[in-house]
């Protein structure tokens, strides 16, 4: 029997009964995705690494019985003394060196900027081995210097030959090329603050020096610490050229010794190389806490540190496992 016209005719379910059982819910292991690429890649890895591993500890050429036995030597250690009072003093006047050229390049006048990009221009373009000689042979050009009216009377002479040292003439020749690249790396700095930053301390009356010691300059750091940290890295491995101006370093201590006890160049090489490694590690272990000190206020959260970083996986593992037990 047909439907009379205009009769709709209705196709919807009958609703469900509010008393009608639900389907029980049964828990589902989620899968994670499968990564051959990244299994295969890791297990290359890793054997690569034992080759390596296995290679160095079964090698006689390494000789690290000797390697023991100069590890810890008194003229080594005399040398890493002198590496680290190279690198320290350089360090400090490098960066010194460095606000003060970046400050200049940023001046309003053409003479500082002028002076700044030459000097920064002349020492990044001049090897630091050249720098080096070329101030261990100063005296040979200058025998005193002096402090008075050009082409008039001098005040105070100086005797060039007494003042430069060996010591002296190392941390004079680091520093000097250490402030031609700390420059950059500050300049860098100080163009990446908010130029708002410049305008608010302008607008409230502050002088020019209040404004880049506390405003500008610390925000700066979260720039400038990280690549200045690189820099210092290099300046480390840098400190082996003062062998070269007759000033006996880490290198220079394992070379004289290589000389003297010629079976023994390798494993003394080896010993320089694993000081080399313990000094960058401590600076970039240092690195990490400075950068995390200068992050606060600019990320939400500060990154972990290694020790809560073992804490999170231990955790996490012990969760996993009650997890796995439970099912």
């Amino acid at each position: 029997m047909s439907e009379p016209p205009g009769t709709a005719v209705s196709t919807a379910e009958p609703p469900v009964r509010a008393d009608t059982p639900s389907p029980p819910l049964t828990a589902q292991r989620v899968q994670p995705l499968r990564r051959p690429g990244r299994w295969i890649v890791t297990a290359a890895v890793l054997v690569l690494v034992a080759q390596i591993l296995h290679g160095l500890v079964t090698n006689p050429f390494y000789q690290w019985d000797r390697f023991r036995y100069w590890f810890l030597r008194p003229a080594v250690l005399d040398g890493l003394v002198v590496t680290l009072e190279v690198a320290a003093l350089s360090a400090v006047l490098g960066l010194l060196g460095g606000i003060l050229l970046a400050v200049t390049r940023l001046s309003g006048s053409p003479v500082l900027r002028a002076a700044s990009w030459t000097y920064t221009w002349l020492f990044r373009s001049v090897p630091l081995i050249v720098v080096l000689i070329f101030l261990y042979n100063f005296s040979a050009l200058y025998k005193t210097l002096s402090l008075g009216v050009p082409f008039g009377p001098a005040f105070v002479t100086f005797d060039e030959s007494r003042l430069a040292t060996d010591m002296t003439i190392a941390v004079l020749g680091l520093s000097l090329n250490e402030a031609a690249y700390a420059s950059e790396v500050v300049r860098g700095g100080i163009l990446s603050v908010d130029q708002g930053q410049h305008e608010a301390a302008a607008a409230l009356g502050l002088p020019k020096g209040y404004q880049f010691r506390r405003i500008v300059f610390p925000q700066a750091l979260r720039s400038i610490t990280p690549n200045y940290v690189n820099q210092l890295i290099g300046l480390i491995k840098s400190t082996s050229l003062v062998f070269y101006v007759s000033l006996l370093d880490l290198f220079g201590s394992v070379q004289s010794m290589g000389n003297t006890y010629p079976g023994d160049i390798v494993p003394l090489l080896v010993v320089a190389t694993v000081w080399y490694l313990i000094l960058t590690s401590a600076v970039s272990v240092a690195q990490f806490y400075v950068e995390r000190y200068y992050a606060r206020g600019a990320t939400r959260t500060l990154p972990p540190t290694p020790l809560q970083k073992a804490r999170a996986s231990l955790a996490g593992l012990r969760d996993r496992l009650r997890r796995e037990a439970a099912v």
